[in-house]
């Protein structure tokens, strides 16, 4: 693969634009055939490029209003597990086209001491987006319908003060916020994240008790030192607002309808090098080589009564939910004149859902049913795994930054990755590891770039015994900006 990029970007014919186009399948028509541009008009000197969009409120530009978007495109082979269907209909493999995620991000600076933020968008839009779940029972003419424009929605609405002016030594925040605790993937910068996706058993709530990992909350945060904090009181949501399932107790532990109680979450991280930025509250991915950074990370998430089950005569017994990680974070150059940097990260979590908790998930779902499920598991079709779960687990993370010459002057450069997620989860009878190996195509860094990801995930059967293992094959196209 990265000779077939290698000998591609090499060919005099093909700009790392043109590569994109070829890609994509588009076609970009010249203005004028025959006419030498430089006949056109006279020669003048570039501006600098502005690579944002932003309005300054002042004269020195410390007051502003920002504004980005996001788009990522997938197209995606995938080795259903056992069992899957779409619509009633068996499908072993399906290839699908989809946008993982569209973001538009609103954000400034509008006084010394007060900073607005807000994120619009949707995910894991695919042609199954917001469909019913097919009845076999029911004719194709008595289906219920979906709704495929209600995806889109507000991710974050805050408000944050600035308690010393020009030291970002506190910074006391509330509104619908990703603020929160566990880890730095719990509270990932989308736009800049080194694998494909983010490892997204990190956001251990996710669309469970939480929006898409946002929740409303009271935070602080802030950096002392080489010490960056952040501490999160939040109101979780009904895990009967979701939209999913229908809740039932049984005796494996889930989240609980009949009770709440607000959620204490805390993040610390010990910055031995750079300070990462403080601007907003996520957590770069990766810096490409511009910063020189190795954190020391630890955090953790408490919530009262948070899951319920049964015991053996049926009896209500609530549990807590207590989750905590601790990790390492390097992202630094190695070689400045070649532009080469690696990146690496290596996580410990610990999460106590209650007794034998487990929840399966795949990301934006290429199917909607399954011939083979699960006994007390939901979604286990399509390219579902058990991604959360009472247990413990590992992850690891490594990226290299190959030399900016590597594919020729101006073809932009390749980041290499490889990812393992490895969990003990107390329900599952064998562990349970999640390969990733990808290159990314970093045309114009974040802003523009391909990443081919492939993802190895176990299967298991009716009894929760790993069976065998089955793949997927993706390819991202993101713009930021």
């Amino acid at each position: 693969m990265l000779y077939f990029l290698k000998k591609l970007a090499g060919n005099p014919f093909l700009s790392g634009s043109a590569l994109v186009v070829l890609l994509f399948g588009n076609h970009i028509g010249s203005a004028q055939v025959g006419v030498p541009a430089d006949t056109l008009l006279p020669k003048t000197t570039p501006a600098p490029e502005k690579n944002e969009l932003k309005y300054s409120l002042n004269a020195d530009g410390s007051h502003y209003f920002k504004v980005t978007f996001l788009n990522q495109t997938w197209l995606r082979y995938n080795d259903s597990n056992p069992g899957t269907t779409i619509n009633g209909e068996a499908a072993g493999q399906t290839f699908d086209i989809g946008l993982r995620r569209t973001r538009i991000q609103l954000f400034g600076q509008l006084t010394d001491r007060t900073f607005l933020y807000f994120q619009f968008g949707q995910n894991n839009f695919n042609f199954l987006n917001a469909a019913p779940v097919y009845d076999p029972g029911q004719p194709a003419n008595g289906q219920a319908t979906g709704n495929r424009k209600i995806a889109a929605f507000f991710h974050d609405a805050l408000g944050e003060y600035l308690v010393f002016r020009g030291q970002d030594y506190l910074k006391i925040g509330a509104g619908l916020t990703i603020a929160n605790g566990l880890s730095r993937f719990s509270q990932p910068s989308i736009g800049s994240i080194m694998t494909m996706d983010v490892p997204v058993f990190a956001q251990a709530t996710v669309d469970q008790t939480d929006e898409f990992s946002r929740k409303l909350s009271l935070y602080a945060r802030g950096q002392v030192g080489k010490i960056d904090y952040r501490f999160s009181l939040s109101d979780p949501f009904p895990i009967n607002s979701n939209n999913g399932a229908p809740i039932r107790i049984g005796s494996n532990a889930t989240f609980a309808p009949d009770t709440h109680h607000k959620q204490y979450q805390g993040f610390l991280t010990y910055q031995f090098l750079e300070k990462e930025p403080h601007t907003t509250p996520y957590m770069t991915g990766t810096y490409l080589g511009k910063k020189k950074v190795f954190n020391l990370e630890a955090g953790a998430i408490t919530q009262k009564n948070a899951m319920w089950r049964s015991d053996e005569s049926g009896a209500i017994i609530h549990e807590d939910m207590n989750l905590w990680s601790v990790a390492a974070f390097l992202d630094m150059p190695l070689n400045a004149a070649k532009a080469t940097a690696v990146s690496a990260y290596l996580g410990y979590f610990n999460y106590d859902f209650g007794r034998n908790y487990l929840r399966y998930n795949g990301i934006m779902n290429p199917a909607n049913g399954t011939t083979s499920p699960i006994a007390g598991v939901a979604g286990s079709q399509g390219n579902a795994f058990p991604m959360f779960g009472t247990g413990n687990i590992v992850y690891s993370q490594l990226g290299y930054l190959l030399p900016s010459d590597w594919l020729g002057t101006g073809n932009g450069a390749l980041m290499p990755y490889v990812s393992l997620m490895y969990a003990r989860f107390e329900r599952l009878n064998a562990p349970m590891s999640v390969f990733n190996a990808g290159v990314n195509w970093l045309i114009k860094g974040h802003n523009s770039k391909l990443t081919l990801d492939y993802q190895n995930r176990p299967v298991y059967n009716e009894t929760l015994n790993q069976r065998t293992r089955r793949g997927a094959v993706v390819l991202q196209y993101q713009l930021f900006i």
